[in-house]
């Protein structure tokens, strides 16, 4: 039998309600020690074994512990459950500004650094010393006390209140309830499963696997439109309210510390640097995507024209929100004649999961091996070890947890369970990471079936979970995805090009019921149609970054006039009357704030590394493949990523393959 390494993961789920409250102060207490201890020491007594060594041990044991109390807020199938996972993320995360915001400690670290010939620290110790201590004066730590204390108080109410955010959208359970004559042209493997009610109407909730077979192929138009008002007023009251807030608090919090705006403050530590490159691209890039955007929507409006007269219907001469992905669908399948709903056929998620893992072992060198009842929070999450082929070596575990369930995280995600790092004994911590999805769950009489995007989903989310794994930074504080936020996506939206070449695509799909491979001539369809509707795509990731940008150069914001300002700006779609979008986008209270433009950012730079070395050299090259591995994922964030695309690519990123990716001219 397969060696499972279970000794080497130091997580449990088996936590009571009370368990994590009685661990959430014994945690704090343990590292409330350690903190104390490094303060309390004199300038003559700092050296690197009680200060550097003491906190990087420290930042590993709290790292896996807190991931073992604030995870279950995600994921657990209990309330009670996720309620004290939610509560201990509050307490913990107010414990975190506390210990980040001590003076003792930041002082010290400036006093080792200070007497200290820090070029002969190990290249990994020295960045440490440097953030730690560039995070403290991003903390105020440099400043008057009474303004430590304002930041501080700030802190707490931001993070209380972000956590409130995420809880209120997760916890949405809206229903609408419609009969079928009202879901006229939704498929009809979604019509059976939708619940139903005692006079026979579905039961459609607003969690993506009910929304999007509704808003892509729903022809009743007011559907769409009741479906539509209802997705984008979810958590309306209550968030709009937390989300300009936080606005408010962010910006006064970055005056503090000597920024003009809270985007200037969070663009310091990132790629882009400052906000005006940032303005200057997402601008640029709308420009040159407007005539492209332009010619789709008025392909939209001949559809739609075309439509209203067939269903004897108003034509109002305008696309809106309940339309645009309907009609984004409608000239998939027109102009490529690709039938999504026949292609979700050919990907049944089994498949596509032993496919997809194989493709990721021999492309990284890997071997997974699924565990056999294991110690896991749902009897619906699979685990794997991974092995290093080259040596043998032991390397972490992965979860995979796929299928919606109530109280659930609503979207797909990649968390980072156990760091890979060093022990304080010098041995290593293996890494542990899950990912959790959404997909359509299986029937009686039918697998669970994914759509093309959702094959791009798992792709990319999976990306996440291997660069968590395959990471070998020897501290915690970089393992992993901890590298800087407008680069993060980077990786993972490389590997998305696997489910667009015929080569990758042929290993993980066959059709559900015959086992036969998908037409070479639906193929050749699905993969000229990566470009369709770019234009009106790519200026919607453009109006969300935008409209993130602007909110966080303000010192107060009205989230929905000036999203709806943004979108008739930059999409050409208004935003629906006494609508907020914003207020379920979760994003800007969950540590993206003023970093959403990095998903195109970072865009640029996952199309550079393809082109130039996976299209030229072979999709599934090994030798290429390790050399991914070796320089932009082994590396983790322990080097800055602008150093780890010139060692990959062997010369300075360029934006040509990324315009050329969008139907442009680079």
């Amino acid at each position: 039998m397969a060696a499972t390494f279970l000794d080497r993961i130091k997580l449990t789920w088996d936590l009571s309600a009370e368990d994590i409250k009685n661990r959430v102060d014994s945690l704090i207490k343990t590292v409330r020690d350690v903190y104390d201890k490094v303060g309390s020491l004199k300038e003559n007594e700092l050296t690197y074994e009680n200060i550097i060594q003491s906190m990087t041990d420290n930042d590993s044991y709290y790292s896996v512990q807190r991931n073992m109390l604030d995870f279950p807020q995600h994921v657990s199938a209990k309330k009670e459950i996720r309620e004290a996972s939610t509560e201990a993320d509050k307490k913990l995360s107010e414990f975190d500004v506390e210990m980040s915001m001590r003076q003792d400690v930041f002082d010290n670290l400036v006093a080792f650094q200070s007497k200290t010939d820090v070029s002969k620290l190990k290249p990994e110790a020295k960045r440490y010393l440097e953030k730690l201590i560039k995070l403290g004066r991003r903390n105020g730590l440099h400043l008057a006390k009474d303004i430590q204390d304002q930041i501080k108080a700030m802190k707490k109410r931001a993070s209380d209140i972000a956590i409130d955010f995420n809880k209120n959208i997760n916890d949405e359970n809206t229903v609408l309830e419609f009969t079928e004559k009202e879901l006229d042209g939704v498929p009809a493997d979604a019509i059976k499963r939708f619940e139903k009610t005692s006079d026979g109407k579905c039961k459609v909730t607003l969690q993506y696997p009910d929304y999007f077979p509704v808003m892509k192929k729903c022809r009743i138009p007011e559907t769409r439109r009741q479906m539509e008002f209802a997705f984008n007023s979810r958590c309306k009251e209550a968030n709009t309210k937390i989300m300009e807030e936080l606005v408010e608090i962010r910006h006064k919090k970055s005056q503090l510390l000597d920024f003009p705006t809270h985007a200037a403050f969070i663009l310091d530590m990132r790629m882009a640097k400052k906000a005006e490159s940032v303005a200057t691209f997402l601008k640029d890039l709308s420009q040159k995507l407007r005539p492209l955007q332009e010619k789709e929507l008025k392909r939209f409006l001949q559809y739609k024209e075309e439509e209203c007269k067939e269903l004897g219907i108003e034509f109002d001469g305008k696309i809106n929100y309940w339309d645009m992905r309907y009609y984004m669908t409608i000239a998939e399948e027109r102009e490529y004649s690709i039938d999504h709903n026949k292609l979700k056929e050919y990907f049944p998620l089994d498949h596509v999961t032993t496919g997809l893992l194989n493709i990721y072992q021999e492309l990284l060198g890997l071997k997974f091996k699924e565990v056999e009842n294991p110690p896991v929070w749902h009897e619906d999450v699979q685990m794997f070890t991974v092995i290093d082929v080259a040596t043998d070596q032991f390397m972490g575990h992965f979860f995979l947890d796929l299928f919606p369930r109530e109280g659930k995280f609503s979207h797909a995600a990649c968390f980072g369970l156990q760091p890979g790092c060093l022990e304080p004994d010098g041995s290593r911590q293996s890494a542990a990471a899950a990912m959790v999805a959404n997909f359509t769950k299986p029937t009686s009489d039918q697998p669970s079936l994914l759509t093309h995007d959702d094959v791009e989903t798992f792709f990319h989310e999976f990306g996440h979970v291997m660069h968590q794994i395959c990471s070998q930074a020897e501290i915690s504080l970089f393992s992993g995805t901890r590298v800087e936020r407008d680069f993060v996506e980077a990786p993972s939206q490389m590997l998305e090009n696997w489910v667009w070449e015929k080569e990758s695509l042929s290993r993980m799909s066959k059709h559900y019921k015959d086992g036969s491979a998908i037409p070479d001539e639906l193929m050749d369809k699905l993969v000229k149609a990566r470009n369709a509707n770019a234009g009106v795509f790519n200026q919607r990731q453009i109006l969300l970054g935008t409209f993130d940008q602007t909110i966080h150069t303000k010192d107060k914001a009205d989230t929905q006039s000036i999203y709806a300002e943004i979108s008739k700006d930059v999409l050409q779609i208004p935003a629906t009357p006494n609508t907020n979008m914003c207020a379920a986008f979760g994003h800007l209270a969950d540590g993206y704030d003023a970093q959403y433009y990095g998903y195109l950012w970072s865009e640029v730079y996952c199309m550079d590394m393809f082109h130039s070395r996976f299209k030229k050299e072979g999709i599934m090259n090994p030798k290429v493949g390790m050399d991914y591995r070796k320089y932009i994922l082994q590396p983790g964030g322990s080097m800055d990523a602008i150093d780890m695309l010139k060692k990959f690519l062997g010369r300075e990123p360029s934006q040509e393959s990324f315009l050329i990716s969008k139907g442009l001219q680079a």
